[in-house]
């Protein structure tokens, strides 16, 4: 087997039980009557067991075999159809986001048990995270008529989801696409026309039958994004009672041949080539501007999936990530640079390799902190209690979910690339478990919204919220925190840094603004750089909060490794990641246009 699943659940239980408040999530009411915080390792390790016996073993079958696409159907390995049965029985599927359901988790939970099953075989948990996420959404917004029939065999398991959005010619011009919906005598009802690609888990075998949620526009209804709605168009259709009927006249046309996560199908779907494709509208009808719901309808889901999708490259990067530290302890090659005549030394002891491994470690738990402070919130604004906690927590998950999306798909990227480099010859060989991790790992910052979206949402829309106060008390948190340790010792180098980086980007502001009323061609050009520098400075900013934790359980005497390295990874990450924010900035302001008045020509 190619794949090598190493994984540790210790950052995860150090964030839930150390760093974020998680007694505070697990006694808010929808989950003290069942769970505390002594429950927290348990179901941490029970977990990782279940990732390692059951969902990994499928990892190399979803890479060899993959999705095939036979006789107009798709088919997955056939282990992924036991390792399908067991997590669903008991309860690790689907099932997790059901908001009112027996035991579900909150998401600083689920998302840890989710992460270590990402890292287990990436190719098969879409299609548990799509039927649920599917189902949640109709759940929100459906009629009653329509949770009942649809969502309870959604969150067991029984039957799977899609979300179908993007079209041959409309991606991410998602207000350009031609789906249409025509209506029937039952208001409710309407004929559904249209082509849909890319559509991850548009069809397989795993399940009975499969519930698309199709954004279409109503025949008549306004143009662009407000002009579309969502549908509820079952691939079998479902009777009045629940029972399967006919097929609903949606068409596999076909699935795409990827560079990876090759056992998790990616569709192109036709509906209503015989004019026989129905589907139930989610929500009201359009109003009296022609303006739908389906948008603001899809964007429920469409969150969450970007925190997901930054989220499942931490899980694949950290599966590299493992595998090259494992590798480097064995692998036997030259000298200490010290000693050029001793003895030959596994290459951990060579300085370079070191360096490679912790700018992995530190990016990666860079990048779970942001992640699970993102999941914090989201448990407080489903569940929490005090008004106050649930208003600052939608005030910031608006700024980290970019943030997390963007970066960590990037950086996950990248991070691999190290893995591979201390692999070295070894690591372009797909016998070693590092080549597979690139070629899966890559789609994450395309999927979601290209990461170049993201960075336009975050200093396009993001830095307004609330005529920019929002991100104004974003900035103020980390000044606060340096206020609060501006008299420690121990890190005085790093806070003099973070207040450098901090400072920095502040000037920054100012002149990108400026951009936006001088030469608007100026925001786009350097977006995506702005994303990156915001996450440096939040993630900084976050692994040192983690270090005073260490520090503290070093100084009550604790003898623990993971709080020493804990320590030296947020000290890494601030003196050799965090100037980027300094240097990146001076290319901000020095606003070179060569790449705009490049002629195309030239290229």
């Amino acid at each position: 087997m190619a794949s090598k699943y190493i994984y540790s659940n210790r950052d995860n239980k150090f964030i839930i039980k150390e760093w974020l408040d998680g007694r505070k999530i697990l006694n808010l009411k929808r989950f003290r009557d069942y769970l505390s915080i002594d429950d927290v390792d348990s179901i941490l390790d029970e977990a990782l067991k279940m990732s390692r016996d059951v969902v990994a073993p499928t990892n190399d079958d979803g890479d060899t075999i993959g999705a095939k696409f036979v006789d107009g159907k798709v088919i997955v390995p056939p282990s992924f159809h036991k390792a399908w049965k067991f997590v669903e029985e008991n309860g690790w599927g689907g099932s997790n986001k059901d908001v009112d359901g027996e035991g579900t988790l909150p998401e600083i939970l689920s998302e840890s048990v989710r992460e270590f099953m990402i890292a287990a075989n990436p190719s098969i948990t879409p299609y548990w995270g799509l039927a649920g996420g599917i189902a949640s959404v109709i759940k929100a917004f459906g009629s009653k008529e329509q949770v009942e029939l649809y969502t309870s065999n959604m969150f067991a398991g029984v039957w799977g989801g899609t979300m179908c959005l993007t079209e041959p010619g409309g991606g991410s011009d998602v207000g350009d696409m031609t789906s249409k919906a025509y209506p029937t005598d039952n208001p409710h009802l309407f004929k559904i026309k249209g082509t849909k690609c890319f559509i991850t888990g548009g069809d397989h075998n795993l399940t009975e039958n499969i519930i698309h949620l199709v954004l279409a526009r109503i025949d008549g209804a306004a143009t662009g994004t407000k002009g579309l709605s969502l549908f509820i168009v079952p691939k079998i259709w479902v009777n009045d009672d629940g029972s399967l009927g006919d097929s609903n006249d949606v068409t596999t046309v076909g699935i795409e041949h990827k560079m990876g996560l090759k056992g998790s199908s990616t569709a192109v779907l036709s509906f209503g080539d015989d004019d026989k494709c129905f589907g139930w509208l989610l929500g009201n009808p359009p109003n009296e501007k022609g303006y739908g719901e389906g948008m603001a309808q899809m964007f429920k889901m469409i969150n969450g999936s970007r925190m997901d999708t930054g989220h499942s490259a931490l899980g694949v990067a950290t599966v590299a990530y493992n595998n090259s530290v494992s590798y480097a302890k064995e692998r036997i090659q030259g000298r200490p640079i010290t000693d050029p005549r001793g003895k030959r030394v596994p290459i951990i002891q060579h300085e370079d390799v070191r360096r490679m491994l912790l700018t992995q470690k530190a990016t990666l738990d860079a990048m779970r902190a942001m992640i699970f402070q993102g999941y914090y919130y989201l448990d407080l604004i489903d569940f929490g209690g005090e008004p106050e906690d649930v208003k600052q927590a939608k005030r910031f998950i608006e700024v980290i979910t970019p943030l997390v999306k963007a970066y960590c798909s990037d950086q996950g990227w990248l991070m691999v690339t190290e893995a591979i480099q201390v692999f070295a010859g070894y690591g372009f060989t797909e016998e070693y478990p590092v080549a597979k991790c690139a070629r899966d790992i890559k789609i994450y910052s395309i999927w979601e919204g290209t990461n170049f979206i993201q960075s336009m949402d975050l200093v396009g829309r993001k830095w307004n919220l609330d005529n920019g106060n929002i991100f104004k008390e974003f900035l103020q948190a980390i000044g606060a925190f340096l206020e609060v340790n501006k008299e420690n010792t121990e890190f005085a180098a790093e806070f003099a840094l973070l207040g450098e980086a901090l400072e920095s980007y502040i000037g920054m502001l100012k002149t990108v603004l400026g951009y936006f009323k001088s030469d608007i061609r100026m925001v786009p050009l350097y977006s995506s750089r702005i994303l990156r520098i915001t996450a440096e400075l939040y993630a900084a900013y976050l692994l040192m909060q983690q270090a005073l934790i260490c520090s503290a359980k070093i100084n009550e005497g604790t003898k623990d490794v993971f709080f020493s390295g804990k320590i030296q990874t947020a000290k890494f990450y601030v003196h050799n990641i965090l100037p980027d924010v300094m240097a990146t900035v001076r290319v901000i302001k020095d606003a070179d246009m060569s790449a705009i008045d490049m002629p195309e020509d030239a290229f």
